[in-house]
């Protein structure tokens, strides 16, 4: 690191004005890298992709979309076989089929078939499957239109009311507002980190770091622009480079400039010399810990689901590129303009933080309590994990209130429940659609299938299933096990938005303990090297899958569960996790965790080989990276506070695991429990064996530990 850092001091007008070039560039870039991701999600090899795709070709609708449902709950003493209702179920869903022309429908008024019709005959509902849009609110607008074209109409005296996943979570995005768009939660993301800076530093040093945060972020963009014209980047990525790499890119260079300024204000050395120090010591810790975030990603790319492979590749972009910009452009304007910048200049960061020197001074008195109470919290936590059933939100949990949550409670007190919100369909392509539909009929799981006369096209036909159980459930999971497992007569493959989800976790878990296994592994190996240990990156590995496993924990009680979800944000209880967030979680706490972990073992490190002792190793760690690690923290953790105000469900999902997860390491695990644990392995923390050393290529690590070198009233 020190002749990198001469080189690029060497250099600094080349370094300077090469960044100048390309965040212009990047600025400038911004919309057409926006314009270029993608609004689809592909699972290529799966049954139920396959037959989307082929559903979307022949019919032009349906496949990996949710239906819009039209539901009426005629009055008592009427059914759907009394005079002119018929008709006028048939005129209400003209108007929808006028606002939606692309839509394919099928209802009790055009098929006769009681598959849509309650068994009292009083409720009845339509299918209206709309053209796969992509995107983060698809089917929100055609949700919203189809309520528009029936409002004011009457079927038998009874309103129309429009219910199905989608119009529910636009009805939830009507109530919590547009949400704020990405520019406004990055806006608000920023200004969140300027305040926290602003109480780190005390002086306009606090723009350094958001000064970084902006030379990285439309950088990334830039990076994952050309990468879109080569293959499908999803949307969603946008929102994860503008506030996780806000957050990110912020850390990294907060790093750095506390070390400086801590190595400038002790007053022994100049600028330039408190830069070199900074970087060889801080700069080398932010290259190690972009290192571990990329290689957690890996998680991702490995997958073979695209979709969740653009977003591994964002994610270490923002890694990669925020590194970049903390070991090249950041040395160069702390040694520039930073002593200027650095007013009102205070000496506080030359010296260790008393709070926290005097917690790491406790924990390590009680180094068996810390430990067994951390313990206990986390435990909790995971015993919570344990029980998470995957799939999308339950219906009841996306909108509270309006025409959709109307629908949805007719559908549910009629006994017909939820099935037809995400009903499977049976793609035919040879043989009798009408036998495939009393042959599906009567697998355990379904409430009835029909084969509509006017979805038949090309040589094929659709049937569609009605299962008891919401189809994303893991009941409705089963059912379509013993779906494609049943002997159905004809070519027949199963498909449907629900299909789909069971097809993703499959292809999704089935190697993820593999691939979580080498992904430790790999970062078990790099850190040895940089600790110099085994017996410390160990550690760091298992607590750092115990900060992921916690964070499943809190979304599994919060969304899952709802102890809180309706309190805070109106939600009720989702009854599952959506299937990808365990594994986007995993990739991206495991990573931005070891960075804290990175910070304070390093310092760690540091000090015990100044002292030999473990116990003045962790006073100082702790002390010294405390205030660092908690503000880094907090400054994500207002980035997923941000996220959280997008409308949906999901995002607020997303927006708690990870911040909610990010907080938890920095506070129970990296301020309690590791120093514990450190202090409780004693000496055995540096073990290095010579073989070790040799086959890494770093110096062997001394293993003498001097018990008494921290008196209680010592600062550091």
């Amino acid at each position: 690191m020190n002749r990198f850092t001469s080189f690029v001091l060497g250099h600094k007008r080349p370094v300077v004005a090469f960044w100048v070039a390309v965040t212009i560039v990047s600025i400038a870039a911004l919309g057409p890298a926006g314009s270029s991701l993608s609004k689809q999600f592909d699972l290529p090899g799966r049954e139920g992709f396959e037959t989307n795709e082929q559903l979307a070709e022949i019919y032009g609708n349906g496949g990996d979309t949710n239906p819009i449902v039209p539901v009426v709950q005629l009055p008592e003493g009427t059914t759907v076989d009394s005079p002119g209702i018929r008709e006028d179920l048939a005129a209400a869903v003209a108007r929808i089929e006028a606002a939606l022309p692309e839509a394919r429908t099928a209802s009790y008024a055009s098929t006769g078939d009681r598959t849509f019709v309650s068994d009292d005959g009083r409720t009845t509902f339509a299918l209206v499957y709309i053209p796969a849009v992509g995107g983060v609110d698809p089917g929100w607008t055609e949700a919203r239109a189809a309520q528009s074209a029936v409002d004011g109409v009457s079927v038998g005296g009874s309103a129309v009311e429009v219910t199905g996943l989608d119009a529910l979570r636009a009805a939830a995005g009507d109530n919590e507002g547009a949400g704020a768009g990405l520019l406004i939660a990055t806006l608000l993301a920023a200004l969140g980190a300027l305040v926290v800076l602003a109480f780190v530093f005390r002086s306009f040093t606090a723009l350094v770091p958001l000064l970084m945060a902006l030379v990285a972020v439309p950088t990334t963009f830039l990076l994952i622009w050309p990468l879109a014209s080569i293959t499908d980047v999803s949307i969603i990525v946008q929102f994860l480079v503008g506030l996780v790499g806000l957050g990110i890119a912020i850390d990294y260079a907060l790093l750095v400039v506390v070390r400086w300024r801590e190595e400038r204000h002790q007053g022994s050395v100049s600028n330039e010399a408190a830069v070199r120090n900074a970087m060889e010591h801080a700069g080398s810790a932010v290259v190690f810990s972009g290192t571990t975030v990329a290689i957690s990603l890996l998680a991702l790319l490995v997958l073979p689901v695209p979709f969740l492979r653009s977003i591994g590749i964002a994610g270490l972009l923002i890694a990669l590129v925020s590194v970049a910009v903390a070991v090249t452009l950041l040395p160069v304007v702390l040694a520039t303009i930073g002593p200027r910048i650095d007013w009102p200049r205070n000496r506080r960061d030359a010296q260790a933080s008393r709070a926290w020197s005097a917690l790491a001074r406790l924990v390590v008195r009680r180094k068996w309590i810390a430990a067994a109470t951390s313990a206990a919290v986390l435990v909790g936590l995971l015993v919570a994990a344990s029980t998470i059933q995957l799939g999308n939100p339950r219906a009841e949990s996306l909108g509270k209130e309006g025409a959709a949550r109307t629908g949805l409670e007719q559908l549910k007190g009629s006994g017909i429940g939820t099935g037809p919100l995400s009903p499977f369909d049976a793609l035919v392509r040879s043989g009798d659609a009408d036998a495939v539909a009393r042959a599906v009929s009567q697998v355990e799981g379904v409430r009835s299938a029909a084969a509509p006369e006017e979805w038949r096209r090309s040589g094929t036909a659709v049937v569609t299933i009605v299962p008891d159980e919401d189809g994303n459930s893991a009941a409705g999971r089963a059912t379509l096990d013993r779906i494609r497992a049943a002997s159905l007569p004809g070519e027949v493959t199963i498909g449907g938005e629900a299909a789909q989800s069971a097809d993703f976790l499959g292809a999704v878990y089935g190697n993820f303990p593999l691939v979580a296994a080498l992904i430790a592994l790999l970062t078990f190996i790099l850190l040895a090297r940089a600790f110099r240990s085994l017996v410390l990156p160990l550690k760091a590995v298992l607590l750092n899958l115990l900060s992921v496993g916690a964070a499943w924990g809190l979304l599994v009680l919060v969304f899952q569960h709802g102890y809180g979800s309706d309190e805070i944000w109106g939600i009720e209880a989702t009854q599952a996790i959506n299937v990808e967030f365990p594994l986007v979680v995993f990739a991206f706490l495991f990573g931005i965790s070891m960075d804290y972990q990175v910070f304070i073992i390093s310092r760690m490190r540091e000090a015990y080989d100044r002292t030999g002792s473990t116990e003045a190793a962790i006073v100082e760690g702790v002390g010294r990276t405390g205030r660092l690690v908690t503000s880094a923290a907090l400054i994500l953790g207002l980035a997923f506070v941000a996220f959280a105000m997008q409308p949906g469900t999901e995002a607020k999902m997303f927006a708690l695991a990870l911040g909610g997860g990010i907080l938890i390491d920095a506070t129970i695990i990296r301020g309690v429990l590791a120093p514990a644990a450190v202090a409780l392995l004693g000496r055995w923390n540096w073990w290095f064996p010579a073989w070790a050393a040799r086959l890494l290529r770093v110096q062997p690590s001394q293993t003498t530990d001097v018990v008494d070198a921290v008196p209680a009233t010592q600062a550091t």
